[in-house]
């Protein structure tokens, strides 16, 4: 089963849902503004996948970071950053097993397929 952490409001994740749901894979979704991260959770996928990666930049809640938040927002730093702020964490996030894909492009839906 894939697991799907995502914000229900998130466009992005509603079209990764969909998507789930037309190919036929068993999924669950996560609001992770209701259902909060832990800290180890963040630790998981920014290691898994970089914290470049993770962290979303381009996010309202980026730009209103003071430049100190911003410089701590690399490695472990950026891990508690994100529990604080979950619309900091890029999305979606798909886990499958040890598994840790971010993002809804055509190179992640390739590996969701793959499982």
């Amino acid at each position: 089963m894939i697991k799907v952490n995502g914000l229900k409001s998130c466009d992005t994740c509603k079209k990764a849902l969909k998507w789930l749901e037309v190919e036929g894979l068993e999924h669950a979704f996560r609001d992770v503004r209701a259902d909060v991260v832990t800290l180890s959770e963040v630790k998981r996928w920014g290691t898994a996948v970089g914290w470049d990666r993770l962290v979303n930049k381009a996010s309202t809640t980026w730009r209103g970071l003071s430049d100190a938040e911003k410089e701590a927002a690399t490695g472990s730093g950026a891990a508690q950053l994100l529990v604080d702020n979950p619309t900091l964490i890029k999305r979606p996030v798909f886990e499958m097993g040890d598994a840790v894909i971010v993002g809804f492009k055509a190179d992640q839906q390739a590996a969701l397929k793959a499982g």
